[in-house]
């Protein structure tokens, strides 16, 4: 009877360690324990983006950041300290990721909701439908229940995260490492209808004297605040029409030949993704609708469930 007993409770605890593993993101994660969640998340990013209309580019922009680094698990939100090498610093990110105090802000509100039950993984996500939508882009439903990491990654960050110079088949390959289809890959650049780069990352694209697959015009106009030498940190808008608004401009530009960033144009240059973004180009309804499903399935990677990670007090420190 002893052993059938035994047996009975490692089926048990089996079960419940396979339950855990299969743990599933859910939309209504929060609807018992922290029912105005989402309401407050909106509130708080909203008045945040109102402040600064540049700032949903930098969300959108920090939760793929996020997610293509061992997983949607807000490991990009860890502070430098003693046990922890932040990812902040890592070049990718380094002086150009931003909106880290609008995540504190929310969290912050979060926990006199509700303390220790949101994620600082699910703010990230939400932040990031929050800011599409404002800027007129589409909005969807998150799906919720991501936990913290209890490390950062740098050294992921530096191989996973897409080069700004990067060609087609690697931009291919680093997508479809994380599950994401060619398709998915144009529709989520397509958030560069939004936000700004620095000089240093299209310097070389503008002055290349005729190498590059690029627009005589445009890449005048962009050597105007971008030197040849020095100046790295100017900024020239990723969409050339309406940088703050979220349309389909950013593929009728690289129709034009005026991508600014090498990554941006070799979507369209000969290759295999060039029909998408004559689609996209066409349709921005299209465009939309896709971004929304790509955004879904982008959260979706390697998320924490069940007992692993942790639900973070403060975003920049483990508890």
């Amino acid at each position: 009877m002893a052993t059938f007993h035994y047996f009975l409770l490692l089926l048990l605890v089996s079960s419940v360690a396979i339950n855990q593993s299969q743990a599933q993101l859910s939309t209504n994660f929060y609807a018992s324990s922290c029912p105005n969640a989402l309401s407050t998340i909106r509130t708080s990013i909203r008045t945040g983006i109102a402040r600064e209309r540049r700032m949903a580019a930098s969300l959108l922009r920090l939760h793929f950041h996020d997610c293509f680094v061992q997983g949607c698990d807000a490991s990009i939100l860890l502070d430098q300290s003693p046990t922890i090498t932040t990812e902040k610093t890592a070049p990718p990110n380094d002086k150009s990721a931003r909106g880290y105090e609008l995540i504190d802000s929310a969290k912050a509100q979060l926990e006199r909701v509700c303390p220790g039950v949101v994620s600082c993984a699910d703010v990230l996500a939400v932040a990031a439908k929050e800011a599409s939508a404002y800027v007129g882009g589409p909005s969807w439903d998150v799906k919720l229940g991501r936990r913290d990491s209890n490390a950062a990654f740098p050294d992921v960050a530096l191989t996973d995260l897409p080069f700004f110079k990067a060609d087609l088949q690697t931009l291919i390959d680093n997508f479809g490492a994380k599950g994401l289809s060619p398709r998915d890959m144009v529709a989520l650049s397509g958030a560069h209808t939004l936000g700004q780069a620095q000089c240093f990352t299209f310097r070389d694209r503008i002055y290349s004297n005729g190498t590059e697959d690029i627009d005589a015009g445009f890449a005048s106009t962009r050597r105007r605040r971008c030197p040849a030498v020095g100046g790295d940190d100017a900024l020239a808008p990723l969409d050339l029409v309406t940088p703050n608004s979220f349309d389909n401009n950013y593929f009728r530009d690289l129709v034009q030949r005026k991508g600014l960033l090498v990554s941006d144009q070799v979507l369209y240059s000969g290759g295999s993704t060039n029909s998408i973004v004559e689609e996209y180009s066409r349709s921005p309804s299209r465009f939309s609708a896709d971004f929304a499903a790509a955004m879904v399935r982008m959260g979706d990677i390697q998320p924490l469930t069940g007992s692993a990670g942790q639900i973070r007090r403060i975003c920049g420190a483990v508890n």
